[in-house]
């Protein structure tokens, strides 16, 4: 006889729908519980992110090569889109990595545009442009969580931005070192830099009704408990 229990119910469907994707061919290679693991691929990159962010200092500050640290500060901005390949194309995407991999582009923003900033290879308008837009997201993130607001997703519009600036910042520092191509990372710093400016202050104004629906979620969700508990 077979259990009417609805948890069993929406296991079978769950089960009958995987193994109709397998037969087509729509499934991809996963790693079952990921959404709750912490060592996955995607996690990985963005701690090694984090550890780089030392060696881009001392080769800025310490051992006074700009190129050197131009290149690296690119190349941690380039497995920013690395680590979100993986995570959603391998099913590696977690919920520890949906928070650190913000937590570490924004770490990553303030102290590298910081050092910039004081290295004085970056126009100062541009870098506190960027810097107060920073910290207007991350205050606004604070005051979200604090009210017990639903988490927010990156948008593909701060993605996007976060991207350009990524590699904006670099070639600024890249155009005020002794490479012969010096010039062309100027150029190309401005190409990047002025649309990932403006997509990325876009993104922040689309996130104000996004918030207000994550806090009237939030608030929903904690009614309900409150509903069930005292029932």
């Amino acid at each position: 006889m077979t259990s009417d229990d609805p948890d069993d119910v929406a296991n079978r469907a769950s089960l009958r729908a995987t193994e109709r994707q397998r037969r087509s061919g729509q499934t991809r290679p996963a790693w079952p519980g990921n959404a709750q693991r912490i060592v996955t691929v995607p996690n990985v990159i963005t701690l090694i992110r984090l550890l780089c962010l030392p060696v881009f200092l001392w080769l800025l500050f310490v051992q006074e090569n700009r190129a050197a640290a131009a290149w690296l500060l690119g190349l941690l901005g380039a497995t920013d889109f690395l680590d979100g390949y993986i995570a959603r194309h391998f099913n590696q995407t977690s919920e520890v990595g949906k928070i650190l991999d913000p937590v570490a582009d924004r770490l990553l923003f303030f102290v590298a545009i910081g050092a910039i900033l004081i290295d004085g290879s970056v126009p100062v308008w541009f870098a506190w442009a960027v810097l107060l837009r920073e910290v207007l997201v991350a205050a606004a993130t604070l005051v979200l969580a604090a009210k017990g607001a639903r988490r927010i997703d990156v948008t593909w519009y701060g993605k996007a931005g976060t991207f350009g600036l990524m590699f904006a910042f670099p070639l600024f520092l890249g155009s005020h070192s002794t490479v012969s191509y010096a010039g062309l990372c100027g150029f190309l710093a401005w190409v990047a830099g002025i649309p990932g400016l403006i997509l990325s202050w876009y993104s922040l104004l689309l996130y104000i009704p996004i918030a207000r629906q994550a806090l009237r979620a939030g608030r929903a969700a904690r009614a309900a408990d409150a509903g069930v508990a005292s029932a």
